[in-house]
């Protein structure tokens, strides 16, 4: 990504205490780990979390209880409990950590720290899409009652690195020793402070990074960058909003992040689906008359996906979706061009207006449709498979999307152009519970 253009500084990264799990206090560190809190959506998932291990780190980013005061309330507890039953432990001294996750197929490498905040004018930070207040209000409510940050955001940003893929002969021997990859590189090669593997078979792996120099080179280099939010945006709003409830300066100034350079390490983009809770979708396919082409296709779910995918075209007019829902697929395609210059908006560029969340919520949500975006009505899920397991379940309708295209959000987030909330999903995500920031250590 390009240097910010507007500020003498970039990225600023400044190492923190991680509060840890205490191995020899849990069952094992992959049974108290959890995806991100947006993720985990399925009951049956919170509850074999849950279940996993009683110190499992969902009790922290996603308490049950019976209003959004309780959960807070029952989160700043079990922090507090874990802390003085040594459940959880502070590092010694301030230090960035390098973490890994390697699938078998992808490999992930990135440092963790706190971040100084910056607004979106700024140009260090740069968001892609918008955020709902109910979710922004949820995360504060949680941050301020246990005065922590429990799980880093993603942030991706381009450094000047060879690519994991590269053959030795490619990579420069000077730059390799330079900078955060450099950094990173060396460190990857000694023993780690913690190595797990979860259930979906990734490996983590985590070292902790306190040599002066090795901060100082990624200190250096970081701040000629800029980075784009690929995972947390509605946590990064809240962190915004809870420095703002702060005059003076003080640990809100920074927050959680992961920073992973994608010259090196490319995010994979997926797409997030929509759970219509209240539409049957016999009733959503009888509101469309002939705002669409649509098409019964076939099964299994696979199959589906693969004609959504050649049903979708580049340009305006090319939108294509998934409904999923009383056993049966349909593909709609080929929107009514008359509608769509009337329902979405003409003052974005136009690779917002064809982008297929906008034309989801312009004109199928909000015009067609008319499902209000609330929680009780609609549904984010990012894994297909599930958001039409909840649709046969519940009698709702699933609608399945297509990812965008990196270079589509880069160019949308350089230009200040925020996409739909829930667009994108970057990945792989980080592993909550392997790292936490406690703003009381500061």
């Amino acid at each position: 990504m390009s240097t910010p253009g507007s500020v003498g500084q970039g990225l600023q990264l400044v190492p923190f205490r991680g509060l840890r799990y205490v191995p020899e206090r849990v069952g094992s560190l992959a049974a108290v780990t959890s995806p991100p809190y947006d993720v985990v959506v399925r009951p049956d998932g919170l509850r074999e979390l849950e279940t996993a291990d009683p110190h499992n780190i969902v009790r922290l980013i996603l308490p049950q209880a019976d209003s959004p005061a309780d959960r807070s309330r029952r989160a700043a507890e079990t922090l507090e409990r874990w802390l003085a039953e040594g459940v959880l432990a502070a590092d010694p001294e301030p230090a960035l950590y390098v973490y890994q996750q390697d699938d078998g197929e992808v490999l992930q490498r990135g440092v963790i720290g706190a971040l100084r905040l910056s607004p979106r004018e700024a140009g260090v930070v740069l968001p892609h899409e918008e955020v709902m207040p109910h979710v922004v209000e949820d995360r504060a409510d949680l941050m301020r009652a246990t005065g922590a940050h429990l799980e880093p955001l993603l942030l991706a940003y381009r450094g000047h690195g060879a690519p994991a893929d590269a053959v030795e002969s490619d990579v420069d021997p000077h730059a390799r020793d330079n900078g955060a990859a450099g950094v990173i590189e060396r460190t990857v090669a000694g023993s780690p402070l913690l190595a797990t593997t979860t259930e979906d078979g990734v490996d983590h792996l985590l070292w902790r990074v306190t040599d002066p120099a090795d901060l100082a080179a990624i200190t250096t280099d970081l701040s000629h960058r800029q980075a784009l939010i690929a995972d947390g945006h509605h946590r990064w709003a809240t962190y915004l909003r809870l420095r703002a409830e702060r005059p003076d300066p003080g640990p809100w100034d920074f927050g959680l992040v992961l920073l992973v350079d994608t010259a090196r390490y490319p995010l994979r983009v997926r797409a997030i689906h929509r759970l219509l809770h209240q539409l049957p979708v016999d009733s959503a396919l009888k509101t469309l008359g002939d705002a669409f082409r649509v098409r019964a296709v076939d099964g299994p779910l696979p199959q589906a996906l693969a004609a959504l995918d050649e049903a979708a075209r580049p340009g305006p007019g090319g939108n294509a979706f998934l409904l999923a829902g009383g056993g049966r697929f349909h593909l709609l395609d080929r929107p009514d061009p008359a509608l769509l210059a009337r329902t979405v908006p003409a003052d974005r560029p136009e690779a917002w207006r064809t982008l297929d969340a906008t034309v989801l919520h312009s004109l199928l949500l909000d015009h067609l449709w008319k499902v209000p975006d609330a929680p009780e009505h609609i549904g984010y899920i990012h894994d297909a498979a599930a958001a039409v397991d909840q649709a046969e379940r519940r009698g709702g309708t699933a609608v399945l999307l297509r990812p965008v295209s990196e270079d589509v959000v880069h160019d949308l987030a350089r230009q200040g152009v925020a996409m739909p909330h829930k667009s994108t999903s970057f990945g792989p995500k980080p592993a909550t519970g392997l790292v936490l920031r406690s703003l009381a250590l500061g």
